[in-house]
């Protein structure tokens, strides 16, 4: 985190509505030539840019018109923290504000920030009203006072948060780079033409789920078999309980052991989710516990086909029920796959481990300058 040392004290407190315009000119939707539309949906929260947008031929009622540079403050709801930077012309929805810097106080590069600021987010939630969807009024934000630097300082301090979420936008491209090329990579290998095999094929057992009275305490424990739901089946490898359960919470409830190094999928919320299990397991009736014939197929090559869209869409598709979606253990097993000689089974996972890898330490990467990014702003604001 680079250090700052911010004197402020050639600061000075102005009213919002002194450095900021709400523009408010109104559009029908049927009766403009533009052809963007940005609604809520399409701002990603403490995201100043807009990777998606609609159209206006998609919306009804009066909208609200926006011109490039101007910035999309989602005034309603706004502790989802959505704001966004026009960088054309458009219409937006009403439940945002469209809000212009007035240059003469402050930098238009160095305003968009304020929005994403602790200062800011918190404000905006106290002076919402509403009940379920709580609303800021013109009225009520035009009022709240801000300390802003000089023009000359607000310059240099846009450079530096530009420079900050640049990187960001620079680690994003390169994860959407990696993310294609494991998408393609999966199609080659899990797409349909070669798809031979069912999953039944290569499975020797398949083991239920339950979840043990949580009203009988002497079923769990702070130490024991791990237990898990579908809400655990994110990363490759599972080795930790959400809760851990006795053996009396085993043998009065459903739940079962599932031996290591085997498949759990969710079959019930969380559908197509899986992940391997390192240890000894149990798990809720939202999952389905696989043994592997590992002499026909490798289980992290499995894992990673199970995962692809080829079989995704499958689960999709074979979902059924009203309340609560969950596939059936004959369609679970009737999933098709691709199974090659075990050779290059294991050439094709380690490739795909390979991209995993890159995918999480450029997650993580971002993750951390987003932290940064948001320290610089806080301690600005």
């Amino acid at each position: 985190t680079p250090t700052l040392n911010i004197d402020k004290s050639n600061w000075k407190k102005y009213r919002f509505d002194e450095f900021a315009q709400n523009v408010s000119e109104r559009v029908e939707p049927a009766q403009t030539d533009l052809d963007l539309y940005v609604g809520l949906e399409h701002i990603d929260p403490d995201c100043l840019h807009l990777s998606r947008h609609g159209h206006p031929s998609d919306v009804e009622g009066t909208k609200l018109r926006f011109y490039a540079g101007d910035v999309i403050f989602g005034r309603r709801r706004a502790y989802q923290r959505k704001t966004a930077l026009a960088t054309q012309d458009g219409i937006c929805s009403a439940h945002a504000m469209v809000l212009r810097a007035k240059e003469n106080i402050v930098d238009s590069r160095f305003f968009p920030f304020l929005f994403h600021s602790k200062q800011f987010i918190d404000m905006a939630i106290t002076i919402s009203v509403g009940g379920l969807s709580p609303t800021i009024n013109w009225k009520d934000i035009a009022k709240q006072e801000f300390l802003l630097p000089p023009l000359a300082e607000q310059q240099r301090l846009a450079e530096l948060l530009l420079a900050a979420d640049e990187m960001i936008e620079k680690e994003k491209r390169e994860l959407e780079g990696v993310e294609r090329m494991y998408e393609v990579f999966c199609s080659d290998y899990f797409s349909k033409p070669f798809c031979n095999n069912l999953l039944s094929d290569c499975i020797s057992s398949v083991v239920g789920g339950g979840t043990p009275n949580t009203k009988q305490r002497e079923y769990y424990a702070q130490t024991g078999l791990p237990w898990i739901t579908t809400t655990s089946l994110d990363d490759i490898y599972v080795d930790k309980g959400e809760r851990y359960i006795t053996q009396e919470g085993i043998n009065k409830s459903a739940t079962n052991i599932l031996k290591r190094n085997s498949l759990i999928i969710g079959t019930r919320v969380g559908v197509g989710k899986c992940s391997i299990n390192w240890v000894d397991m149990c798990f809720s009736q939202d999952c389905t516990g696989l043994l592997v014939d590992k002499n026909l197929v490798d289980l992290e090559y499995l894992l990673f086909h199970l995962r692809s869209a080829i079989c995704q869409n499958y689960f999709k598709s074979h979902c059924r029920g009203t309340t609560i979606l969950g596939i059936t253990k004959a369609d679970l097993l009737n999933v098709p796959i691709n199974l090659p000689k075990i050779e290059e089974q294991i050439s094709i996972k380690k490739k795909l481990f390979t991209l995993n890898s890159i995918q999480k330490r450029i997650c993580l990467q971002i993750i951390k300058s987003q932290e940064v990014k948001q320290e610089i702003i806080n301690k600005i604001f």
